[in-house]
C-alpha cells in the first residue's frame, strides 16, 4: 500500500496470475486512489479465498512449480526458450502470499472499473460463467463496471506476447474511469 499511497495521483494496478488477488486487495484498502484495475490472466480474489494453497512449498517460500504441474493452456505459447528464461528470472514468492486468506473490507471496491485481459480462457466464457453464477467469477460478477478483452495465449502474455500485453494494458489506462 506505500507504494499506491506514495503516487501523488490516482493509478492503475495491473496484475497477473495471482497478482490479481493483491492488486484485488489494494483496491479494496484504497478505492478512492485506484481508478482502474487491470487482470491480466487472472481476477479479483473474493474474500477469504486464497491465490493457491497447493503450490510445493520450499521451507517458507514458493518457488516457480515444474512445468508438469501445469495444465497445457497454461503453457501455450511458452517455448523452450522462453520457459528457460522465465526460470531464470523467476523469484520464489513468501508461502503466505499463496496461502493466506483474502480479507476485504471496502465495498466502494466493486466501484472500481476493472479490465479482464482474457488469456487462457476466452472472455464469451467468462461470460458465460458470470451468467452461470460460477463460484470462480464471484467476486468478479459484483464489480459494477467491467470490461473484457482477448489475447489468446497462455497463462504468462507478459513472455509469449508481450507486445500485444502492452498494447492492451495501454488501451486500459486510457479508459482508466
Amino acid at each position: 500500500m506505500a507504494a499506491v499511497d506514495a503516487v501523488g495521483s490516482p493509478v492503475v494496478l495491473v496484475g497477473n496470475s495471482g497478482g490479481g488477488a493483491i492488486i484485488h486487495g489494494a483496491v479494496d484498502a484504497r478505492p478512492d486512489r485506484v481508478v482502474r484495475a487491470v487482470y491480466v490472466d487472472s481476477g479479483p480474489l473474493g474474500e477469504g479465498g486464497v491465490i493457491n494453497d497447493e503450490l510445493p512449498v520450499e521451507g517458507d517460500a514458493v518457488p516457480l512449480p515444474p512445468w508438469e504441474l501445469f495444465e497445457n493452456e497454461d503453457l501455450v505459447d511458452l517455448n523452450e526458450e522462453l520457459r528457460a528464461a522465465f526460470r531464470a528470472r523467476a523469484i520464489p514468492e513468501p508461502k503466505n502470499v499463496t496461502t493466506d486468506k483474502q480479507r476485504l473490507h471496502d465495498v466502494r471496491r466493486y466501484d472500481v472499473p476493472a479490465t479482464i485481459i482474457a488469456c487462457e480462457f476466452p472472455s464469451s466464457l467468462l461470460g458465460e460463467w458470470i451468467e452461470s453464477g460460477h463460484p470462480f467469477v464471484a467476486e468478479l460478477a459484483r464489480i459494477n463496471d467491467v470490461e473484457f478483452m482477448d489475447l489468446p495465449t497462455g497463462h504468462w502474455p507478459q513472455f509469449t506476447k508481450p507486445h500485444e500485453l502492452g498494447e492492451a494494458i495501454l488501451a486500459a489506462v486510457e479508459r482508466r474511469g
